[in-house]
């Protein structure tokens, strides 16, 4: 382990604390769970832009259009079956 010095904000502090108390830890485990859980976040996201880099939108096509058209077997149906390509993601704001 390796001690860093941390200024953090009262009023951010004073919530750490009151949530730590509750949930029956140390605000020092809260922080480094915090910490943790912020950077699997930020490696998430970034494992998947990279993996979005290098994916081949027209080879996944090409793969899809090869599936046999056949009904799904029984319990693989949705609820809602989908009917047209979807255009892709979008961004609401």
């Amino acid at each position: 382990m390796a001690d860093y010095t941390l200024e953090i904000p009262e009023s951010l502090l004073n919530q750490a604390s009151r949530i730590a108390e509750q949930t029956r830890i140390s605000v020092n485990q809260l922080l480094i769970s915090a910490i943790a859980e912020k950077i699997s976040a930020l490696q998430t996201e970034a494992y998947f832009h990279d993996r979005q880099a290098r994916g081949d939108l027209a080879a996944f096509d090409a793969w899809l259009s090869a599936s046999p058209d056949a009904p799904p077997m029984e319990g693989d149906e949705l609820e809602h079956a989908v009917t047209e390509r979807c255009p892709g993601p979008t961004t609401t704001v």
